[in-house]
């Protein structure tokens, strides 16, 4: 039996982010369809971060690479994870 690899996301987010809960809900949807694994991390806890990703929030990175920012879309989302699995 072949074990599929499951894709790891990373999912960038701050507080008070309108579009950080509209992507956490299209992540939702997506993850209905596609299994992943999901990793939700606040930017604000990291001068780095916020640095890198700061005026890119919502950011969802797929292995390393991210596929989206800003407004996150189902479609873009749906096919990059079937790419990656």
């Amino acid at each position: 039996m072949i074990e599929k690899h499951m894709p790891q996301v990373n999912f960038y987010t701050r507080d008070q982010c309108h579009l950080c809960e509209d992507a956490k809900l299209m992540l939702k949807l997506v993850k209905e369809d596609i299994p992943f694994e999901l990793n939700e991390i606040a930017i604000d806890k990291s001068d780095e971060l916020t640095e890198r990703f700061g005026l890119m929030i919502p950011v969802v990175e797929v292995g390393g690479e991210i596929v989206q920012y800003g407004q996150i879309d189902y479609f873009t989302l749906s096919k990059r994870l079937q790419e990656k699995s």
